[in-house]
């Protein structure tokens, strides 16, 4: 039997301070050198990712933005993406004005990545830690207006705000139903993000592609919040951490411990008859 593990990084194999532990580490480590097959789904870019999970031996493609594209970093090439097209482009900026909220645009301007904002936009205090804690990031481009931050080849869109703001956003695009829309709290602060994606776009298909090009048998899964609901959906096998969003736990094959308790490493030992 051929297994493919696929764990979410923020607030399932990460602890409290957005790190792999060590001793999680270890287990990982020894676990991937028995070419047991390990990876992870995440929200997150492969830049950001890739400083998390620093000390784990990763060799598998992972699934970033939410099941945007399917990245091989042994080959740095994407395996599998999804964009915007010309029509979703011109839609979401219609929408960023009747809102008047200031959008983060992930895109490929000639080639390379890119997130873009307006800089004369409303900025909400969340919007605004997100910029501090990118201060060193390469990809981060400030634009004079809302409509120049609407270029290249577009894949992902996030607003950040408060709840009570961002939810009539959400339900508009909900009711228009052309795109992936994931509307959660951010783990680690209290606003909230209205994440859109293309409607192709999210963590069970690239999952799904990955096992398939891997011929594995069996697809176990470990999560925690709403964005993984399609990823648990899928699995023959879904572990839900302990602090996980009541919606998932109630979809899991098992609750396990909390996140900051290496609970995912020490289920994959238990399901691997690893000794710890």
């Amino acid at each position: 039997m051929k297994r493919l593990y696929i764990t979410d990084l923020d607030g399932t194999l990460l602890n409290k301070e957005s790190r792999i532990s060590e001793n999680s580490k270890n287990i990982l480590n020894e676990l991937i050198s028995r070419g047991i097959y390990i990876t992870y789904a995440t929200a997150r870019s492969y830049a950001s990712a890739k400083v998390v999970t620093e000390g784990v031996n990763f060799h598998l493609p992972s699934i970033i933005y939410n099941g945007t594209f399917l990245y091989d970093s042994s080959q740095k090439e994407f395996l599998q993406g999804n964009y915007f097209t010309k029509e979703e482009v011109a839609e979401l900026l219609s929408v960023s004005r009747k809102f008047q909220f200031t959008p983060l645009l992930y895109t490929f301007v000639d080639g390379k990545e890119q997130i873009l904002w307006n800089r004369n936009g409303n900025l909400s205090d969340g919007f605004l830690y997100y910029l501090s804690r990118r201060k060193n990031d390469k990809r981060m481009c400030a634009v004079d207006t809302l409509a120049q931050s609407f270029q290249g080849n577009m894949f992902y869109m996030t607003f950040i705000e408060n709840r009570e703001d961002l939810q009539p956003l959400y339900d508009f695009l909900k009711e228009e139903n052309h795109f992936n829309v994931v509307f959660q709290q951010e783990i680690y602060r209290t606003e909230y993000w209205c994440e859109i994606m293309p409607k192709t776009a999210n963590k069970a298909q690239a999952a799904r592609y990955l096992k398939d090009i891997l011929h594995c048998d069996e697809l176990v899964v470990f999560g925690d919040s709403l964005n993984d609901i399609p990823l648990f959906e899928i699995a023959d096998y879904s572990y839900a951490v302990g602090n996980s969003n009541d919606k998932l736990k109630c979809i899991a094959t098992e609750v396990i411990g909390y996140n900051d308790k290496d609970s995912v490493a020490l289920q994959l030992a238990k399901l691997e008859n690893l000794s710890v």
